[in-house]
């Protein structure tokens, strides 16, 4: 927890320096300073009590000063003293898709605005539509940005879900009597986003396995621990901030395959198969397919989808959107798998914001069975992720090409993630892009700008004859 804090302390420093305008310097050494804490392996404390604390990059003496602060008071002066320059709830509005700092200072000098909820006001009666530099259009994005901010809280994003979910599942599946455990809802779905984790398991005794569960490291609440349900608050700051609810339910064997289709669901998938079932005049839930009383499916899922006179559905496809026509008629599309890649385009490392050196990434593509690889680290623009000016980018696309002589079974591109600027040019001249074998484009500053504006910077980026391809074309995370 305690590095998370640090991490999210420093994260909202940054957030506050930007809104009151202060140097970019000290907005982006925060910045930097958070996303060291959250790569640090092991608990800031120890770090600090060992005197190791400057040796983390980008961590100078003051920095260094305001990590000890928070273990030995539980807070840092110079944060709250920025919070009490601003509204209590105005870093708030930075989550909205369309608010920048700029805007957000904007509505806050402007108009008083100092929430989310003051910000739906302005926007209901009309004032941030007349306020310069925003327009219906904007307006109208924000409003949708506010819409799916309030439903998408508590919800966390797909990788950081699976992260969470594959260290418990990892936990307890080589504990003695457990004979199969598996992953369902949102997160067996691939949903971009989950609310909470379903596991589902199969064990000679199962009240014990709850125990177990309800004990593991991560575990911040039991919120339940019966003979068939454990159900917790987990949390672990080395993977994500978030802290996720996680129920364990324990499932019969003859019943697994029933059971992980139903708790895969989605909700309008499993309606869709009932009403076939119904048809059938049979009965589909959790426990089985009957007809009558007698089971006639439950072991697998392929059963029940077969006894339905379905092919296999895939759980990436249960949404209801036509792919239980396509299995009635056997016309289901194929689905991608991790063993259809072939390679990455799109690689950065320690050159710039990365976390591995190149031979790591090298040695990582060849064990994934990967063709090829592009090594696409950040142009000089990218100031806070330490992008390369373009004599840095030349000696490390000379180190890329060194390495990928040295390569046998796998080609290694030298390419760069080139910034859109403001005008449309981009950040290297055709003279150093024509250097390389693959370039990305992509939109980093400006993002909260007039979108026909910013359309015109990615359209005159694509009509250059060496870029091959534009990352993050809507600004989204």
């Amino acid at each position: 927890m305690l590095n998370s804090q640090i991490m999210a302390i420093f994260e909202e420093m940054a957030d506050i320096l930007e809104i009151l305008q202060e140097d970019r310097f000290r907005v982006n050494s925060y910045r930097k300073a958070a996303r060291v804490v959250k790569e640090v392996g092991e608990d800031l404390s120890t770090v600090a009590g060992e005197g190791r604390l400057l040796e983390l990059p980008g961590i100078g003496k003051t920095l260094a000063e305001k990590i000890n602060e928070f273990i030995e008071s539980g807070e840092i002066n110079a944060h709250q003293e920025l919070l009490e320059q601003v509204p209590e709830g105005l870093p708030d509005m930075l989550a909205i898709p369309g608010m920048g700092p700029k805007g957000v200072r904007a509505v806050w000098q402007e108009l008083q605005v100092g929430s989310i909820d003051q910000l739906r006001g302005v926007i209901e009666d009309g004032r941030l539509e007349e306020l310069a530099g925003f327009g219906k259009k904007k307006v109208e994005s924000i409003a949708r940005g506010i819409d799916f901010l309030q439903q998408s809280q508590g919800r966390v994003r797909l990788y950081h879900a699976l992260s969470l979910a594959e260290l418990v599942v990892g936990a307890l599946r080589g504990l003695d009597g457990v004979e199969q455990i598996e992953l369902a809802g949102s997160l067996r779905r691939g949903c971009e986003t989950v609310g909470d984790v379903d596991i589902l398991a199969c064990a000679n005794d199962g009240e014990t396995l709850i125990q177990r569960f309800t004990q593991l490291d991560g575990v911040q609440d039991v919120l339940a621990a019966g003979k068939t349900k454990g159900s917790v608050r987990y949390h672990n700051p080395q993977v994500c901030d978030e802290t996720m609810q996680i129920d364990l339910r324990i499932v019969p064997a003859e019943s697994f395959g029933a059971a992980w289709q139903y708790f895969t669901g989605s909700k309008a998938h499993n309606v869709h198969l009932r009403e076939i079932a119904v048809k059938n005049k049979l009965k589909l839930n959790e426990y089985g397919l009957y007809k009558g009383k007698k089971l006639v499916a439950g072991k697998t899922e392929k059963q029940i989808y077969q006894k339905l006179g379905l092919t296999y559905v895939p759980p990436t496809l249960r949404e209801d959107r036509g792919e239980i026509e396509a299995a009635q008629k056997n016309a289901l599309p194929d689905v991608v798998q991790l063993t259809d890649m072939r390679g990455d385009l799109h690689m950065h490392t320690r050159a710039s914001d990365g976390r591995a050196e190149i031979e790591d990434q090298i040695a990582m593509a060849k064990k994934l069975g990967y063709e090829y690889i592009a090594i696409t680290d950040h142009s000089k623009s990218s100031v806070i992720a330490n992008g390369l000016d373009a004599d840095r980018l030349l000696r490390h696309v000379e180190q890329v090409r060194k390495l990928n002589e040295q390569t046998d079974g796998l080609t290694v591109l030298a390419g760069s993630e080139v910034d859109i600027l403001t005008d449309g040019s981009l950040d290297y001249d055709d003279a150093i892009l024509e250097q390389l074998d693959f370039v990305v484009a992509s939109i980093h500053s400006g993002q909260q700008g007039d979108a026909g504006r910013n359309t015109d910077r990615v359209l005159q980026a694509m009509e250059n004859p060496y870029v091959n391809c534009i990352a993050h074309p809507t600004g989204r995370i």
